[in-house]
């Protein structure tokens, strides 16, 4: 039971990286590039896919989807990371730390559901080339695609109403550079075993059954490709780029949240939410722009017909 003398905390304070304060200013403009590059690139990734019929596929149609994720999920955390950059501490109201948090696991969880889906789309695409077009219609693809949202934010309700059931009086410092969910409980004034073991669980089940989705198309991908005669640098270059990403994502994201509790220190933990969630996504542009031959053919012709116009109109 809370003492009367306890102050209810109404909001917390953002400490952010403390220990590189004088860098903020590099740190600042860093960040800032790779946010604009992020968003640039995954919204160049959904326009291009919906410019050009030849990308009207399936495989295309998740990647955007993907790409959707990624600039909502980079909008969630980085812009107030880059406000502690230059005011230093930033302060964050309750219903906002919470917002933040249960959108960053909501969107965390519907984008290793997308990944899972795309692993099946591949699948399909080089298991069963004859009936691709014929399961991979357009309205299988629509379901999976609203399936996968809709399931990450039901899923994720418990740990929603499990950490607004808490209560925080006192220390309001989280040591970390958003409302995550670690940091956070270890402000709260009261029992907050339930909460972890909610938040394990659903972290547990939503990571590991995706991951395990598709290491089975995966290992189910190899085998064809093994059996395949001739073209089998083909077929698996149309799954290289997604296993780039799903090597990146998961291995950063097991590490944080597929154990029972932290041990390591806030400080390391920082650095790995960095990777996942700052430089991944800027990267993902890149690997499947850089490694996918269809979308640089269609950037080079974007880029061709403006510089004919450029050309055309002097």
């Amino acid at each position: 039971m809370m003492s009367r003398n306890q102050t209810i905390v109404n909001e917390f304070i953002l400490l952010g990286f403390p220990s590189l304060q004088n860098l903020y200013v590099l740190l600042f403009v860093v960040g800032l590039v790779i946010y604009i590059a992020t968003v640039t690139g995954n919204i160049i990734i959904i326009a291009v896919i919906r410019l050009d019929r030849h990308l009207y596929s399936p495989m295309y149609f998740f990647l955007s989807n993907f790409s959707f994720l990624e600039i909502w999920y980079t909008c969630n955390i980085v812009p107030r990371m880059l406000a502690i950059f230059v005011t230093k501490v930033t302060s964050i109201s309750y219903v906002a730390c919470i917002s933040q948090l249960f959108l960053h696991i909501c969107l965390g969880s519907a984008e290793c559901l997308v990944l899972a889906v795309m692993a099946f789309d591949r699948y399909v695409a080089i298991c069963n080339p004859l009936h691709y077009t014929t399961i991979m219609d357009v309205r299988l693809c629509f379901l999976l695609a609203i399936g996968a949202w809709l399931v990450a934010f039901m899923v994720n309700l418990p740990p929603l109403i499990s950490l607004s059931q808490l209560h925080f009086c006192g220390a309001n410092v989280i040591n970390h550079f958003f409302c995550d969910a670690p940091p956070l409980l270890k402000l709260s004034c009261t029992d907050t075993h339930l909460t972890e073991l909610i938040n394990f669980i659903i972290a547990t089940t939503v990571i590991v059954s995706s991951f395990m989705l598709i290491a089975v198309s995966y290992v189910l991908i190899i085998v064809a490709i093994v059996k395949i005669p001739s073209g089998r640098q083909k077929a698996f270059s149309t799954c290289a780029s997604h296993l780039t990403v799903v090597v990146l994502f998961y291995g950063s994201l097991m590490f944080m949240y597929v154990r029972p509790k932290s041990t390591d220190s806030f400080d390391f933990n920082k650095v790995i939410s960095m990777f996942y969630t700052v430089v991944a996504p800027v990267l993902n542009p890149i690997i499947y722009t850089l490694r996918n031959r269809e979308v640089k053919g269609v950037l080079r012709k974007i880029i061709g017909k403006n510089k004919k116009a450029g050309i055309g109109a002097m």
